[in-house]
């Protein structure tokens, strides 16, 4: 727990950088960006559906759009905010690297284009594919008001602590895809804790940002402790 706290202060510590700024606002732009783009799509093929059928009301199509959006927003925030930060993920641990770590950050290999986007395609299909097997979970819960966030909550601290610290690993780990030396629990506790982030107005913004560079700090961490059992 103690490492996780430290690493999370770390993280929050360096959001000032200019180098962790320039992710954040690219990040940011594409996540939104690409939930406008959706608000529309979703206005026009509704619009389109209701002209061909009888429910001709006006501002109907841009009512149930709206709702609908707020809908997948609330959904798909997390989903689509670690697929477009995953993108960016090499840029985030090299600055924390290099601030750092600056003699790990010179052996540290940048994953090429194609594993970037590859690596952010699993991950937004791992997310969405758990998220919807949550869903009617969370559907069930629904009397409850609070049961559905703790479903989604559980589900994305896993698969979020896991993401997090790949980040990172994947850029000394000699080409491997398994064996993350971060502990289950760690990385639960992180995955928990941005999980929350993600339900709070604005916050949720950062949470992906704050959520990698503490994901760096918590390998680097466990990676020196495999080194020093190893020796």
């Amino acid at each position: 727990m103690g490492s996780v706290l430290a690493a999370l202060a770390k993280a929050f510590g360096q959001l000032a950088d200019p180098a962790i700024l320039k992710v954040a606002i690219k990040s940011i732009a594409l996540t939104v960006l690409i939930f406008v783009a959706l608000g529309f799509g979703l206005y026009f093929g509704l619009d389109w559906l209701l002209g061909r059928s009888d429910w001709q009301v006006d501002g109907l199509a841009a009512a149930a759009a709206a709702i609908m959006a707020v809908l997948g927003f609330w959904f798909l925030f997390r989903v689509v905010a670690l697929a477009v930060l995953q993108f960016f993920a090499d840029e985030v641990v090299v600055a924390v690297e290099r601030r750092h770590y600056p003699a790990l950050a010179e052996s540290a290999r940048s994953l090429p284009f194609h594993r970037d986007m590859a690596n952010s395609l699993k991950g937004f299909g791992r997310a969405l594919f758990f998220n919807l097997l949550a869903l009617p979970l969370a559907i069930l819960l629904l009397f409850t008001g609070f049961g559905p966030a703790l479903v989604f909550l559980a589900v994305n601290a896993v698969l979020l602590g896991r993401e997090l610290t790949d980040m990172a690993w994947l850029r000394h780990s000699g080409g491997r895809t398994d064996g993350n030396p971060v502990s289950r629990g760690k990385r639960w506790i992180l995955g928990g804790t941005i999980a929350a982030m993600m339900l709070v107005p604005f916050a949720n913004l950062l949470a992906p940002i704050v959520g990698a560079a503490a994901g760096t700090h918590l390998a680097h961490d466990a990676m020196r402790r495999k080194e020093n059992r190893d020796a």
